[in-house]
């Protein structure tokens, strides 16, 4: 019997959901514990029964310490705080002394800032200023000087936007019949590529990567839109201006415009992308709506 790997999930939202989802489908012998912000207790995912311990903030379960010394894989999905990594700022130490085979830390693409519509690669600077980006940066800097310091074998993957049969532009649109007019160009990657990207990353002997996460076609948030609006049959969008908004998010999301570019994810995890554009992801969506 193949060893039973273990993963510690710092965050159970729909990233590590959907890779615990992809492990289960190829068969992995694997078992698994996570976070979440109101208690420890036994749960259950897809008839799989894990242990899930209280972190938030200030307060967390020390239990949870012995589970780490046991895991061979960890995924930091938790976003940045005040600029900082909660998991650093409460067990930089014990991640001094663990003998993890890898940790992955679940950044975003929002570190490279506003490129003006230009493709970056993982050599591109780094010029993230919104309240997410500066945050994203600030934290990676930390993953990578605890990794420099102690050799660990820390990975970091820069996602793109994630979209999924839950949170898509076809159901935003079902429910408001808008988009934003100003032409931003932003890359996407669906959550079961972006799952069996981490999969690959987590197995891969490559070590200490810095990739990003996004499909092969970026395209402008009105392209998409318009796309999602031909499937739906909708001939008229509603432009809203992104001053109009009152959303805070919204606003500091398109402050930026930016092509991402996958080559070396590609080319390093071996990675067939199963949705590679969004009209292939999209178009998959409309086909199941229920």
């Amino acid at each position: 019997m193949k060893k039973n790997l273990r993963f510690f999930f710092f965050g159970f939202g729909q990233s590590a959901q959907y890779l615990v989802k992809d492990l289960i489908n190829s068969k992995r012998n694997f078992s698994f514990c996570a976070t979440n912000r109101k208690k420890t207790g036994t749960y259950y995912f897809i008839k799989k029964k894990f242990n899930s311990y209280k972190f938030n903030n200030n307060i967390f379960d020390k239990k949870l310490l012995r589970e780490l010394t046991k895991a061979d894989f960890i995924l930091v999905s938790i976003p940045p705080q005040k600029k900082k990594d909660l998991v650093l700022v409460k067990l930089k130490e014990t991640f001094k002394s663990l003998k993890f085979k890898k940790l992955i830390y679940l950044s975003a693409t929002s570190v490279y800032g506003n490129h003006n519509g230009k493709w970056v690669t993982e050599s591109s600077k780094l010029k993230g200023k919104t309240k997410f980006g500066l945050a994203r940066r600030l934290v990676e800097e930390s993953w990578l000087n605890l990794r420099n310091k102690k050799s660990l074998n820390i990975d970091i993957l820069r996602v793109s936007g994630i979209y999924s049969k839950e949170n898509n532009v076809i159901r935003k649109i079902l429910n408001k019949n808008i988009y934003v007019k100003e032409k931003k160009y932003f890359s996407r990657i669906r959550i079961e590529d972006l799952a069996n990207i981490l999969k690959k990353m987590f197995f891969s002997s490559k070590k200490n990567m810095i990739l990003n996460a996004a499909d092969d076609k970026p395209a402008t948030n009105i392209e998409v839109a318009k796309f999602a609006a031909k499937l739906l049959k909708i001939k008229v969008l509603v432009p809203v201006s992104i001053s109009k908004f009152k959303n805070k998010m919204i606003k500091e999301f398109y402050k930026d415009s930016k092509k991402v570019n996958n080559k070396n994810m590609k080319k390093k995890l071996k990675i067939r992308l199963k949705y590679p554009t969004y009209k292939q992801g999209l178009k998959n969506i409309f086909d199941n709506l229920t």
